[in-house]
């Protein structure tokens, strides 16, 4: 299998897995625990790798989000250091990662898989998958496999975003052509969802055909790059990570 064919296949699984946890009930635990409204759990926690930083900081990181909001959540949630946040935040990774996927029995080959995709990958202008990279990963199975997905879908995430820029395209128009998890554009009403779900104010302009074929290009942009880490792999192990993805989306 070639590692572009693989990135395509398997890019829905990764985004769906991998920031899975982020809208679980030990997540949703975290916020009751530690006073925070779910914005501030999910800024705090998913950038704390960062550190103590301006919001700017992590505007620059998140990229689709409309800076007031970034710097308001943010702020917000400063009752947690950013170390305790992004540590909270990992284990409550984890602990999904052990309910959600309990029944995938190979679930260390896939954390194994995965391993090779984000430890050989460039951290350039990704900084969150380099943050993430370099927390402590749990000793193994559903777990483990659960911080790898959520590593890989940073690692996207940040080509993503800079394939976006590339392409000249804003993180709004960005979002308002839209694409679900396969890269499939989708209609305006659902984008229009998705940019309210990011807080972005309205009313909101209707994309020009330059700009669907822009964020197409940047889909396809993604994907290039994203395969350059999936080449650590070899064709058996491709479609090898591929199946198991496919398993662990059935898992329930």
């Amino acid at each position: 299998m070639d590692p572009r064919d693989a990135v395509v296949e398997t890019k829905a699984a990764i985004g769906a897995l991998g920031g899975g946890f982020m809208i679980s009930r030990e997540v949703k635990a975290l916020c009751e625990r530690h006073g925070l409204g779910p914005r501030e759990m999910y800024f705090r926690g998913r950038c704390g790798v960062l550190g103590e930083v301006d919001a700017d900081v992590v505007l620059a990181a998140v990229v689709f989000f409309p800076a007031g909001h970034v710097r308001e959540s943010w702020e917000g949630g400063r009752k947690l250091a950013a170390e305790e946040a992004a540590t909270l935040y990992a284990g409550a990774c984890h602990d999904w990662g052990r309910r959600r996927l309990a029944g995938l029995g190979n679930a260390d080959r896939l954390a194994e898989l995965l391993a090779v995709v984000a430890d050989g990958a460039d951290p350039f202008c990704a900084p969150l998958f380099a943050g993430w990279r370099a927390m402590p990963r749990p000793g193994g199975g559903p777990a483990l496999a659960a911080h790898l997905l959520h590593v890989v879908r940073e690692l996207r995430g940040g080509r993503h975003a800079t394939a976006v820029v590339a392409h000249g395209l804003d993180p709004l128009d960005a979002t308002l052509v839209g694409a679900d998890g396969t890269g499939t554009p989708i209609p305006y009403d659902r984008a229009s969802d998705v940019a309210r779900f990011l807080a972005w104010p309205e009313p909101y302009p209707e994309p020009s055909a330059e700009t669907a074929e822009r964020r197409a290009g940047a889909e396809k942009l993604t994907d290039d790059l994203v395969a350059r880490a999936y080449a650590a792999l070899g064709p058996a192990e491709l479609a090898e990570l591929c199946a198991l993805l496919r398993e662990a989306s059935r898992v329930r």
